[in-house]
């Protein structure tokens, strides 16, 4: 379990700092999964995080941006 905690964390971090280093960045969800080679799961468990912090919104298109952007 601490494995997999880490592992959430470490992704967590990967990619809100690809989104504060990349201004306007706007991906779908199977757009991040391709990226930054997530599952399914994982994926949605960081943008979930990543939504519930306020650090992303989504677009009506069904993106995700940053939520300070746009």
């Amino acid at each position: 379990m601490v494995h997999a905690d880490a592992a959430f964390t470490d992704w967590l971090r990967l990619v809100r700092a690809e989104y504060l280093e990349v201004p306007g960045l706007n991906l779908t969800e199977p757009q991040v999964q391709r990226l930054w080679g997530l599952d399914p799961v994982m994926c949605g468990a960081v943008l979930s995080e990543l939504l519930g912090r306020n650090f992303l919104k989504r677009t009506r298109q069904g993106a995700y941006m940053r939520a300070d952007q746009g």
